[in-house]
């Protein structure tokens, strides 16, 4: 072993887990420049903060292994999900409800069903009023359209952001406090109850859906990694777009030159792909060393775990200039936000169609003169996933 590879991993013993609920991203531009690798011991990982090591771990599966023993998603979810699963086992999982979340299904099954919910939710918005984009449309439309994709459309709005929330805040609670996790558990059997009865009625009459998908199949997965790959979705699927939306629009109403030229060139998939680079719904990623390696000439030992940052390789340096800044006409940055490797996120092309192809421009032609009422009112919030927790506007 060289002298190279022996070098001892940086430990940071100052940074909390509420600094990086609260604004990590000073916390990760410090990494970057000081020490891209480096131990956090509030959450018991190693930081890898460059868009280069963040790639290169996601592309590596062997080495780096989605199968991390200590993450608390297991416990928030009461299952072993395909999140946290390699290979072929990984696979079948998440190939078992593929087809709902494929181009034909987006185009025939769910886009005329989004467009109808978009136009619903957006009409019952009040004109000229302070309104909070978070509850009042961000929120439900995501978890509308997503009731359609999984097959749950009995679940309401609420039902759906509450139980998403809840195992977002069980599966990013790394502090592995008891009251985060009695949420989960109640959320769980409700989930289930509701999966049990759906999948019944799918076995006699079955649709595109992803839970009759998976029921149906001639060979399907067992009933509690069905229910599982529901409630990932149900985890990801309502935040990611939910956020992504809110994002974006505080990005182009914070610019006003750029929103005159997104919207005037209908420059729609420019500004999804720069809001989710600017603010990754999903901002980090654990993985299990599997054997002795090394990163930038730093010892990592089998059976550490490493936290891919994607939130810091969207912004590194050497990727992408002016990072920091929301700019819906920079050229196209290859940014990690839906990840890399088998673990792709799935949903990606589903978020896209819901938020640019329909709802952005939907929204900016109904409401060419809508304004952010005080752009320091705005709070984003988050560590595992981050956005916006409120967006109050004027819709004009």
């Amino acid at each position: 072993m060289t002298e190279m590879t022996q070098m001892a991993v940086p430990v940071d013993d100052s940074t909390t887990i509420q600094n990086l609920y609260q604004d990590p991203y000073p916390i990760y531009a410090k990494f970057r420049k000081q020490s891209p690798v480096i131990k956090v011991n509030s959450v018991n990982r190693i930081m890898l903060t460059k868009a280069s090591d963040t790639k290169y771990v996601k592309d590596n599966p062997v080495l780096f292994s989605s199968n991390d023993p200590n993450t608390p998603m297991e416990r928030a979810f009461r299952a072993h999900t395909l999140m946290r699963k390699d290979g072929e086992e990984h696979s079948r999982e998440r190939n078992a409800m593929a087809s709902a979340f494929g181009g034909r299904s987006i185009k025939q099954c769910w886009e005329p069903i989004y467009r109808q919910i978009a136009y619903d939710y957006v009409t019952r918005l009040p004109k000229g009023e302070v309104v909070d984009l978070f509850p009042a449309l961000a929120g439900p439309f995501a978890a509308r359209c997503l009731t359609h994709l999984l097959g749950i459309t009995e679940a309401s709005d609420e039902d759906m952001q509450r139980w998403s929330q809840v195992l977002i805040d069980g599966a990013g609670n790394f502090g592995w406090k008891d009251e985060l996790f009695a949420p989960c558990d109640a959320a769980n059997i409700e989930m289930d109850e509701l999966f049990r009865q759906k999948s019944a009625e799918y076995k006699k009459d079955p649709n595109a859906s992803a839970l009759s998908v998976m029921v149906n199949a001639d060979n399907p997965i067992p009933e509690s990694q069905i229910f599982a790959n529901i409630k990932i979705a149900i985890g990801g699927g309502i935040n990611e777009p939910r956020d992504a939306l809110l994002t974006i629009l505080y990005g182009l109403l914070t610019n006003p030159d750029q929103k005159a030229e997104v919207v005037k060139n209908e420059l729609w998939g420019q500004a999804f792909e720069e809001g989710v680079r600017w603010v990754a719904p999903i901002q980090v990623s654990s993985r299990l060393v599997t054997e002795d390696t090394e990163i930038r000439g730093y010892h990592i030992p089998k059976g550490e775990v490493v936290m891919t940052v994607q939130a810091s390789a969207n912004w590194d340096e050497d990727e992408v200039e002016d990072g920091h800044l929301f700019n819906a006409l920079r050229d196209r940055i290859d940014h990690q936000s839906f990840g890399n490797g088998p673990h792709f996120c799935q949903g990606k092309h589903v978020a896209r169609r819901m938020i640019a192809e329909i709802m952005l421009p939907l929204l900016f032609e109904r409401f060419p003169n809508m304004r952010i009422t005080d752009p320091d009112e705005v709070k984003f919030y988050g560590f595992g996933f981050r956005g916006p927790l409120n967006l109050p506007v004027i819709l004009e």
